[in-house]
């Protein structure tokens, strides 16, 4: 394999269960099998999962909730998508490890790179929850952020479509995919892949940004045998 070491971004969207609330069970365990069939090809896998299926920190200052308060909110809800994942994960015999950005003793251990670096290394998957810790910041910008720290080699964004479009893909059918495109040229042209923190934390750091549909059973091995799948950002 050419990458070794990936982070993996997942929306808490896509962990939602059929009744809007919650986590769908069938979801999380199709996430599990896509990371347990990387580790058995010894890739190292770090993994972000956003809330949004729980709490949004967003959605709550709109709902009224101070917008600090609300993005705690929803750091916590991204810790109970971690420990969702983690026992997924061990239900089919893969060691995982949920390390959070705030103190949860009990449910994970603080964020340090040189100890999720070595969790990596003895093959354990790394679950990374509770954002940055800090309010004002998206869990994209949280995932790059790790990726950074860990050193990994691709940088993953799992959707639910195939890649980064000219446009809205399920809006206007006439929209083609980039292959390949800079991240200077998706801000340019205005593509909502990510946050502006996020796409800067990628340059500065010369990580490599992949947009694939994680939804689809293999993708994600796909993606790690190089096979053009989706989007890749340099």
């Amino acid at each position: 394999m050419k990458w070794k070491r990936i982070l993996l971004k997942l929306s808490g969207e896509s962990l939602m269960a059929k009744d809007g609330y919650s986590i769908d069970y069938e979801n999380i365990i199709h996430f599990s099998e896509e990371i347990r069939d990387a580790v058995e090809h010894e890739v190292q896998v770090g993994v972000v999962i956003g809330g949004g299926n729980i709490f949004r920190g967003v959605k709550g200052a709109g709902a009224g909730f101070d917008r600090r308060a609300g993005d705690y909110m929803g750091m916590l809800a991204t810790v109970i998508n971690a420990v969702a994942l983690e026992n997924s994960l061990s239900s089919l015999g893969v060691k995982g490890r949920v390390l959070t950005a705030m103190n949860i003793e009990g449910i994970g251990e603080k964020i340090h790179f040189q100890k999720a670096s070595d969790y990596l290394n003895r093959g354990e998957v790394v679950i990374f929850g509770g954002g940055t810790g800090n309010p004002f910041f998206t869990t994209d910008s949280a995932a790059a952020l790790r990726a950074a720290e860990i050193h990994a080699d691709l940088f993953l964004k799992g959707t639910r479509v195939d890649g980064v479009y000219t446009a809205d893909p399920e809006k206007d059918p006439s929209a083609s995919r980039f292959e390949e495109i800079s991240f200077e040229d998706a801000y340019n042209k205005g593509l909502k892949i990510m946050d502006l923190t996020a796409f800067t934390i990628c340059k500065e750091n010369h990580l490599k940004l992949y947009v694939y549909n994680a939804n689809q059973r293999g993708n994600l091995l796909s993606v790690l045998q190089e096979k053009k799948i989706g989007t890749l950002l340099y």
